[in-house]
């Protein structure tokens, strides 16, 4: 027995120096890649490059051997890969009655190599008071930009970043929101980091071709039938158009002419589409605008007749000014065809004969016509967050072909602007856009962070350290967005190219990510994520569809509190809006409070790592 186990100490011993000796020769082989990297991060850039190494191999025998002699399992060693491996082999030689190893201090060593974690997260995300690690970031509703005490009320809940997403609103609601921001911090005392998320070359859907031009005015009513509350409908002039003063219905604009003249308690008769006469009784005047109610149901299009009385007299007449356009979805079921054709083209409905044989598939645009080039037969094709999948059956020049093989039962709606994601095509396009650099440029001097979307490679990150250095925004600190197939595959040299920038971080856009990888790999591959961040000391963020039932309606799913508990594994976790999100982030808060005794990063096993390999992808 004694003998069985000197040969298993004697075995273990062996493979250890190997993978030790491995460690050393990536890194000598990838000495370049450290190049530029600043000396306050180069201790993390070679264990990253140790752990690599070591993850280039499956060795979980290894760490049930080590288990059955009562050692370290080498479950943690992401962020002290080498003086792991030395702690256990000072361990294998005294058990062994040998001197310890001669391999000498390896750096980082483990109490130094927690601490820089740590240290890097203080800096990007700002200090926190908190008794877990996790920063809250909220992603900002537009209503932020009216409403100081939103701002306000999310400071209170424990936000610790604040995240503007360049994809909406524009450069005033942006500044509006940091004003908020600033304000509120100095109110309760509390600091918090500004983070602009640029939009970065989105491949999405365009527009479907419109019904017409309408607007519905809806009311309330109980089971019976009966009125619960009515319509209030904002009318504001047709040329220089108000926000309204309260949450309202529906906005009517009006030709200013007629609305010049309209006063509280005039009624506005209105044209219905199906031949019947609405009124709207106004209730008040706000500005250059009015509030109004209506009791009964409406559609009202832009041929509309407008008629002011007063005291029962006609004062007025007039028309609506220019109204929504209104569209059918796109209606697909598995084994529908889908043409995708180019951004100048409009999207159109599938058309039938009388017996319900297809004349012509549907269509619909898409935002980058570089697609058209780069696609090839038999790729797949996804839609809507992977709502509905197809797969590429011709290529033309201004056209695609799709057959749509993922879909519900009863068919799923796709409508312009959702998203597509080609995971086996590589899309010549860069990562930064002309509206991202214009956005940039905006900001620098108001934010403390820019993020980069879509990055797929070191490329990317480079360009975006020449562009910070060009609008004179090298203060800023960086988060690069992984959110594709090439991002993750590639993941080892993003990391090495970002660290070169002194702050940085890793956000997991699992949206995305999910339909790039499979949502059957979603959980795998960001587990990987977050041991490679670990391994390099680079802060991650959990991001995408956390508690989104919650701050949508109020209440969360189970799997959603599941996911939010889970999310204390990184620096930071994002919240997106809704109407209940201060509930959500004090909801979030008390969550990972809970979770902080229970939990410190995470224990895996160490299979091989498929991303180890630093072979970098096209």
């Amino acid at each position: 027995m004694k003998q069985d186990r000197t040969t298993t100490i004697r075995r273990l011993t062996r493979a250890l120096e190997e993978l030790r000796k491995e460690a050393h020769i990536l890194a000598y082989q990838q000495r370049e890649l450290l190049t530029g990297i600043p000396h306050t991060h180069q201790e993390s850039a070679q264990n990253l490059l140790h752990y690599l190494a070591i993850r280039q191999h499956d060795i979980r025998h290894l760490q049930q051997d080590l288990s059955e002699l009562g050692l370290s399992r080498l479950g943690r060693i992401e962020p002290h890969a080498l003086s792991s491996i030395d702690a256990v082999l000072n361990a294998l030689h005294a058990l062994d009655g040998a001197p310890q190893s001669g391999s000498g201090s390896s750096l980082p060593d483990m109490k130094h190599s927690r601490a820089l974690l740590v240290k890097h997260a203080a800096s990007l995300f700002g200090p926190t008071h908190d008794p877990f690690p996790t920063r809250i970031m909220v992603t900002m509703p537009s209503e932020a930009a009216t409403d100081p005490q939103l701002v306000y009320d999310l400071l209170a809940a424990g936000m610790k970043v604040m995240r503007i997403n360049c994809a909406h609103d524009g450069l005033d609601a942006w500044l509006a929101m940091i004003e908020h921001l600033r304000q509120a911090e100095k109110e309760l005392g509390q600091s918090c980091k500004v983070y602009a998320d640029l939009t970065g070359p989105k491949l999405r859907t365009g527009r479907i071709k419109p019904l017409g031009r309408l607007v519905e005015l809806k009311i309330k009513r109980d089971a019976f039938g009966r009125e619960i509350s009515p319509a209030l409908v904002w009318l504001t002039p047709f040329s220089t158009p108000e926000a309204p003063s309260e949450p309202v219905n529906a906005v009517l604009p009006i030709e200013d002419v007629l609305l010049s003249q309209v006063q509280t308690h005039d009624t506005l008769e209105v044209d219905d589409t199906r031949g019947s006469i609405r009124q709207l009784i106004v209730l008040d005047r706000i500005g250059n605008s009015c509030l109004a109610v209506c009791h009964q149901h409406a559609f009202i299009d832009d041929q509309a007749r407008c008629r002011l009385y007063r005291d029962e007299n006609q004062i007025a007449e007039g028309s609506p000014g220019e109204l929504p356009e209104i569209f059918l979805p796109i209606v697909l079921k598995q084994g529908d065809r889908l043409q995708l054709v180019r951004s100048d083209r409009l999207g159109d409905l599938a058309s039938y004969d009388d017996t319900r044989s297809c004349l012509s598939p549907a269509r619909i645009p898409c935002s980058l016509d570089v697609v058209f080039s780069a696609v090839k037969k038999d790729q797949p094709i996804w839609f809507d967050d992977g709502k509905i999948g197809g797969i590429i059956t011709a290529v033309q020049p201004d056209q695609i072909e799709v057959l749509i093989t993922r879909a519900a039962p009863n068919g799923s709606k796709l409508r312009p602007e959702k998203g597509i994601n080609l995971p086996d095509t590589c899309l010549p396009v860069q990562a930064l856009t002309e509206s991202d650099i214009q956005h940039l440029d905006a900001l620098a001097g108001h934010i403390d962070i820019i993020g980069l979307s879509f990055v797929r490679d070191a490329n990317d990150v480079k360009e975006l350290h020449g562009r910070m250095k060009a609008a004179h925004a090298n203060h800023l600190d960086c988060i690069l967005k992984i959110e594709t197939r090439q991002g993750f595959e590639n993941l080892p040299y993003i990391l090495l190219a970002g660290m070169q920038h002194p702050q940085l971080g890793i956000m997991i856009a699992r949206g995305d990510l999910a339909v790039e990888v499979g949502f059957e790999r979603l959980s795998e591959v960001q587990e990987e994520i977050i041991c490679l961040c670990e391994a390099a000391h680079i802060p991650a963020i959990w991001a995408t569809q956390v508690l989104e039932s919650m701050a949508r309606s109020g209440t969360p799913s189970r799997a959603e509190v599941s996911d939010a508990a889970h999310s204390i594994r990184t620096e930071c976790v994002m919240l997106n809006k809704g109407p209940h999100i201060v509930q959500t982030v004090e909801f979030l808060h008390d969550i990972l409070l809970r979770m902080s005794g229970h939990r410190d990063k995470q224990r895996p096993s160490m299979r091989r790592l498929a991303v180890s390999r630093m072979v970098e992808t096209a």
